[in-house]
């Protein structure tokens, strides 16, 4: 028998009985949890509950959203409309601006009066997202204005919420625009009634929120939102792909048009905004404060989503209002947070600081306000928490990252102590895989000026070898049979001579430190440069080949710290294997290296051009080869070498010349153009003569 057709899913049919019995079923009482006095919520450290703490009950009964309301759908006519819409603003293919322009305006006549319906649709959200990116100042103004009023309910819709962050991001740069242009700020529209400003807008904005902060904090949607508006009326820089940043969701899809790179990254930079802005803020700031207790508010740093908000708030409040903000117990967010002055191992904030440096979400709280915090705050918690320690907290997984925040803003005394606490636990350091402390010790004496052989000698220790430090186990290489010559690239994947495997993320942090080394003069770098010579040929293209590893190498071809012998020595290493190398996705970045590499060395940038040209045919029939051809000016070398060797020569010189190890073979198979010298040259050798015949008179 043919079955009776049904909805599936058990959540369809409650809502549907819901909605018809909405009114004969009594509304249910929202119970309340029995309140605790602040000694005993004080004794322990309690993790925020958004059900637990009151906070979503308040807000419901002071008059919150409750459920969103439903602004109707698109039907199916409308739908495929938008959609092909969005798909044709997508691939971007029209004949020109004016073609483009014509049609958004097609666009947004169809969508007038349905633009509530297209953020909150699935399908469609995309193309409000792309109109937005693509609109005029104007249209970015009609568009606030028919969100208005709305924002409270569009900022917690999980696709009308992306629309209210792509509008503000875009609407930023015209705030500063119409600061320096008065007369476009009320500038009147197509259809006659001047615009309000931008300015207005999103201060109209902000006062629709007023009252909501606190429960948008730990909103899933909203809490995004709220963070890129708090960037906006803040003028700070905006850079989602910087990993400091606590504003952009890392699932978000990236909304983009074909051909317009400017519009595809969502980026601000920092901007002048208008006094009005920062008076917004300090209320959105006071209101955070207000509606929340010392416990709730340090409750709300182990929360997902209302940690990086708490985060972006503390950062405001220390760099736009002032180092002095932070002092001020009244308002201050800082001082709600830790309210003990001074603060003892047995206060309240003693309690959540130690909580705070062994969680994974509050830990960063805590880099924030070290970060950030007051100089006379942070030697406090220094002296009381850090100082003593600091050794001991480096080996941990997460407190690690709280050091290195500690070690960038200690002065050189208390950098040197810590310093002799943590070089001792290096090799444990080094063994659990956590560089990333030793990395900001390194690059932390290399700005205070700091003797770091101590660190040298614990780290030749860990990587050592019968014959000295070991570059090759620290990045993990192992070195592979001389006579297979496709062999290198699958050794650069290969574990080290040990049995166990090491991830990716473990060679990239060795690799890191690896590079940081190379970047400090003295004992470090002198590590690096020496294990990198005693190389043999096989293993240096295994290295070059590695798409991890290869960094170190391109960063000791290129730093300052290098020396023309070591330079010389290294690229030996690679001949015959240059053709090969361009070839390569890794091994191409290390050619290029060598271009800047040669400074110094123009017979040996000479040598690896001839060999790059003795494979032109396989270059040319690749794109990472084609690159490789195009940076070294291999056209201009095999057209007019001449011209090829006298541009080359100006960029790299002769100082230091170092001559060939096969007794200089190769300088005397050189062309008699090629050894011509140069009228700069000759210049420069009269000039040299003219001032040695002047001292010899001078005695």
């Amino acid at each position: 028998m043919p079955k009776e057709n049904k909805r599936r899913g058990r959540r369809e049919q409650e809502k549907k009985r819901k909605l018809e019995h909405a009114e004969e079923e009594p509304q249910p009482q929202v119970k309340r949890r029995k309140s605790s006095t602040n000694e005993e919520l004080s004794a322990d450290f309690i993790p925020f509950d958004a059900h637990d703490a009151g906070f979503a009950e308040e807000y419901q009964e002071n008059g919150g959203p409750g459920e969103l309301p439903f602004y109707g759908m698109l039907d199916e006519e409308e739908q495929e409309y938008f959609k092909r819409a969005d798909e044709m603003l997508e691939l971007n293919q029209f004949g020109d601006p004016e073609e483009r322009t014509l049609f958004l305006e097609n666009v947004y006549r169809e969508a007038d009066g349905k633009e509530l319906k297209i953020a909150n649709s699935q399908s469609c959200s995309r193309l409000m997202e792309r109109l937005i990116l693509l609109s005029t100042p104007e249209q970015l103004k009609r568009l606030f204005q028919k969100f208005s009023t709305h924002f409270l309910n569009l900022v917690q819709h999980r696709f009308a919420s992306h629309c209210c962050e792509a509008l503000f991001i875009q609407a930023a740069p015209l705030v500063t625009e119409e600061l320096v242009n008065t007369d476009t700020s009320n500038k009147e529209g197509t259809g006659g009634a001047a615009l309000p400003s931008i300015e207005e807008l999103f201060l109209s904005t902000v006062k629709e929120l007023e009252g909501n902060v606190g429960y948008l904090f730990t909103d899933r949607f909203a809490s995004h939102t709220l963070r890129v508006l708090l960037v906006v009326l803040s003028g700070q820089p905006f850079t989602p792909k910087n990993p400091k940043s606590v504003i952009k969701s890392k699932r978000k899809e990236k909304i983009s048009v074909a051909g317009i790179e400017s519009l595809n990254s969502l980026t601000l930079e920092k901007r002048t905004v208008p006094d009005s802005f920062y008076g917004a803020l300090k209320n959105i700031i006071r209101e955070s404060v207000s509606g929340l207790d010392t416990t709730q508010l340090q409750a709300l740093a182990t929360h997902e989503t209302g940690n990086p908000t708490l985060q972006l708030l503390l950062q405001i409040e220390l760099t736009i209002f002032g180092k002095q903000k932070g002092r001020d117990e009244q308002d201050s967010l800082l001082r709600k947070l830790i309210p003990d002055n001074p603060i003892t191992e047995d206060s309240p904030s003693a309690t959540f600081i130690n909580s705070m440096l062994y969680d994974t979400v509050g830990s960063r709280l805590l880099e924030t306000i070290i970060e950030f915090a007051p100089a006379k705050v942070f030697k406090s918690l220094y002296r009381e928490f850090f100082k003593e320690r600091i050794g001991r907290l480096a080996r941990n997984e997460i407190a690690g990252y709280v050091v290195c925040k500690i070690l960038e803003r200690l002065s050189p005394e208390d950098l040197s102590a810590s310093m002799e606490l943590i070089v001792p636990e290096i090799p444990s350091l080094i063994e659990r895989n956590r560089t990333t402390v030793i990395r900001t010790l390194i690059e932390r004496c290399a700005v205070r000026g700091l003797d770091t052989t101590p660190i040298a000698a614990k780290l030749e220790a860990s990587y050592a070898s019968p014959s000295g430090f070991d570059i090759a186990r620290m990045l993990r290489l192992v070195e592979t049979s001389p006579t297979s010559p496709k062999k290198p690239k699958e050794a650069s994947k290969a574990p080290p001579s040990t049995s166990t495997t090491h991830s990716h993320s473990e060679t990239t942090h060795c690799s890191l430190l690896a590079q940081t080394m190379v970047q400090t003069p003295g004992p470090l770098s002198a590590l690096i440069f020496d294990s990198l010579i005693r190389l043999t040929p096989t293993l240096s293209v295994a290295l070059a080949r590695d798409p991890i590893a290869s960094r170190t190498l391109q960063a000791a071809l290129t730093a300052g710290t290098t020396s023309v012998i070591f330079r010389r020595k290294m690229i030996q290493h690679f001949y015959g294997h240059f053709g090969s190398l361009a070839l390569d996705p890794s091994g191409s970045h290390v050619v290029d290296a060598i271009w800047q590499g040669t400074q110094g060395l123009a017979f040996i940038r000479e040598r690896v051009a001839e060999e790059l040209a003795e494979n032109e045919a396989s270059l040319r029939e690749s794109g990472v080869g084609r690159t490789i051809w195009r940076n070294w000016q291999m056209d201009l070398y095999k057209r007019r070498r001449g011209d090829w060797v006298v541009m080359s020569r100006r960029g790299a010189g002769n100082d230091g010349f170092q001559s060939f190890p096969d007794g200089g073979k190769a300088g005397r198979d050189r062309s008699k153009e090629e050894r011509k010298k140069t009228p700069l040259e000759l210049a420069r050798e009269r000039h040299v003569a003219k001032k040695l015949e002047k001292q010899r008179k001078g005695k």
